[in-house]
């Protein structure tokens, strides 16, 4: 039974009356214990598909199974294994911190006075703060309770709704510190983000969204790997105003009005076209001063998805 996913999406849709198609059907099977994102710009359908599944919103069409409860029909038990950080700053301004996330856990049925609420508030560097009121909060620590109310019940998933929209630097790795021991732990993550970098620094799995459709879920080494596209930036000794027609069958482009000139290849490829281009030029009279070769991000890969599927 261990294999069995934590969460099971199936045909899950959301079009509002009268309005546009928010959410185009998804299929997803999340893993236990993994890391997941799901990256996508404003808009995309990343928050619809989390409400959702927490229960904020009710599917046009769909199942959902967490942790072998229905999430529709069982809601509350599903609701149970599920934290929630939210990107809104929504909190009791004036409640301590303490009661807020004390009030979070006995929501769930859990005991009101408990060292794991202590060992949490530690974790997320709230404890001192425990007696102050939320309003007098910074906008970084409100965070923070957001993120103890969410793991306050203990739960086996975990969404952060773009966790480090307006987050300052220390908390961002104060936050992914906790993101790795809850992992540590058994705790399932999911997070959304427009954020390349931090996809790509902490998922295990990426999946893709854009206009409301899932394009891609893959592991993000394999994705990286499979659309590993590389670059070889030639910094000429006089710049182009054209591509001369005997380098067309590698398609390079000018860059850097015309001082660049980049060859797109395949890195995984059994060959790369790098000798006989580089051969062509020579031959050809066009010299070079420096060479360059970068591999592209997961956000040329994203950018690259997006405009495909337009």
């Amino acid at each position: 039974m261990a294999n069995d996913p934590i969460l099971s999406i199936r045909g899950v849709s959301k079009t509002y009356a009268n309005g546009p198609t928010a959410l185009e059907a998804v299929d997803l099977d999340i893993q236990r214990g993994e890391i997941f994102a799901l990256l996508g710009p404003n808009g995309a359908g990343k928050t619809t598909l989390i409400s959702i599944v927490c229960g904020i919103v009710v599917p046009s069409t769909g199942s959902i199974t967490v942790d072998g409860h229905d999430a529709l029909n069982d809601y509350k038990q599903a609701r149970r294994r599920v934290g929630l950080v939210p990107q809104e700053l929504s909190t009791d301004a004036f409640e301590s911190v303490l009661a807020t996330v004390t009030f979070s856990r006995r929501l769930f049925g859990r005991s009101g006075h408990s060292a794991y609420i202590e060992e949490l508030l530690r974790d997320l560097s709230l404890w001192d703060k425990r007696h102050a009121k939320i309003m007098t909060l910074s906008g970084g620590m409100k965070r923070r309770v957001l993120i103890a109310k969410a793991l306050a019940h203990e739960p086996d998933l975990l969404f952060l709704d773009e966790p480090s929209a307006g987050v300052d630097v220390a908390l961002r790795r104060d936050m992914w510190k906790l993101v790795h021991r809850l992992r540590d732990r058994g705790v399932t993550i999911i997070l959304t983000t427009h954020y390349i970098e931090e996809a790509e620094e902490m998922a295990d799995r990426v999946g893709v969204i854009a206009k409301g459709k899932l394009l891609l879920v893959d592991d993000k080494a394999a994705l990286m790997k499979k659309l590993g596209k590389r670059e070889l930036d030639l910094t000429l000794v006089e710049p182009m105003t054209a591509i001369p027609a005997e380098l067309e069958e590698w398609a390079p482009t000018l860059e850097n009005e015309g001082h660049t000139l980049r060859y797109v290849f395949d890195a995984t490829g059994e060959r790369t076209g790098i000798p006989s281009f580089l051969r062509r030029m020579q031959e050809l009279g066009i010299a070079f001063k420096d060479l360059e070769t970068s591999k592209s991000s997961l956000e040329d890969i994203f950018v690259g998805l997006v405009e495909e599927k337009r």
